[in-house]
């Protein structure tokens, strides 16, 4: 996983050029112009056309291995303006922390298993079957859920969820769903293969907060914590030496040199700024 990371990032560092720019923008308002037009079809036959089908692209409807991006995944308009607007903000966030070349690859490499999916299923049970883009989409809201784990969104635009927990939202429900068809056994598991991406891309970071603290390596330094701990023990150490004039210690100056006057009874200590320029203590 490690290694096509650091491939992926050196191939994008090689080509700065590369990737679609605002790609999630081209899908998102592609795939809202798409159920427009498909209000006005009353049959589907519109949405059918566009969808991915192996037996459409064997039969030299090309076209369905791009247009399948744009077939929206439900009928409701509510949640359709929901997972859109949710879809648009993931993906530009991901490509915002990841860079155009590699969000570009991570969102093919989605399509190219999608479509390996397709033909895989239709190999195994040769019926006709259309598919969409949702789970390139679940791809991006895993991703996301992984490297902004702490972020809080809106579940249904009204409840506040941090992004890790829809995520394992998410994969739960999936896990349902192979679950449920478990009669169809091991063909049920084909529904990862749609989410390689996600396993190739962040599987590395997903797997090293499940391995033991030792081999992830060092806890990362919290600095401001840590400065605030040390003031905090500082504070409540008692100081050895205390000017009596200024009232400067050895803990907060532990540069400063301090000296006890021989001529003050009893014992008064005074930093080196007033050793020779103070009052005597006569009593």
């Amino acid at each position: 996983m490690d290694i096509i990371n650091r491939a992926v990032d050196r191939f994008c560092y090689n080509h700065p050029r590369f990737g679609i720019p605002n790609l999630i923008k081209y899908t998102v308002f592609g795939t809202a112009l798409v159920y427009i037009v498909s209000l006005m079809d009353q049959t589907d036959t519109f949405l059918s056309l566009l969808a991915l089908s192996a037996p459409g692209v064997l039969r030299g409807q090309v076209w369905r291995l791009v247009t399948f991006l744009f077939v929206p995944s439900g009928s409701n308009i509510l949640f359709l303006l929901i997972s859109l607007y949710f879809y648009y903000m993931v993906g530009g966030a991901l490509e915002a922390h990841w860079g155009t070349g590699k969000f570009t690859i991570y969102y093919l490499f989605g399509m190219v298993t999608t479509i390996l999916y397709c033909f895989l299923l239709w190999l195994i049970f040769p019926v006709g079957g259309y598919l969409s883009a949702y789970y390139i989409n679940l791809s991006l809201l895993f991703a996301f859920s992984t490297v902004y784990s702490e972020t809080p969104l809106l579940l249904f635009g009204i409840i506040p969820i941090k992004a890790k927990w829809l995520g394992i939202l998410s994969a739960a429900m999936l896990l349902y769903d192979i679950f449920r068809s478990w009669s169809a056994f091991p063909f049920n598991l084909l529904h990862l293969i749609m989410l390689l991406n996600y396993l190739l891309f962040c599987g590395g970071d997903l797997l090293s907060r499940f391995l033991p603290r030792k081999r992830r390596g060092p806890r990362p330094i919290n600095f401001k914590k840590a400065a605030r701990r040390a003031a905090k023990d500082t504070k409540n150490q008692p100081s050895i030496r205390k000017c009596a004039v200024c009232g400067k210690t050895d803990l907060d100056y532990p540069n400063l040199e301090f000296r006890y006057c021989s001529r003050c009874e009893g014992f008064h200590c005074f930093c080196i700024d007033h050793i020779n320029n103070h009052v005597h203590f006569d009593h």
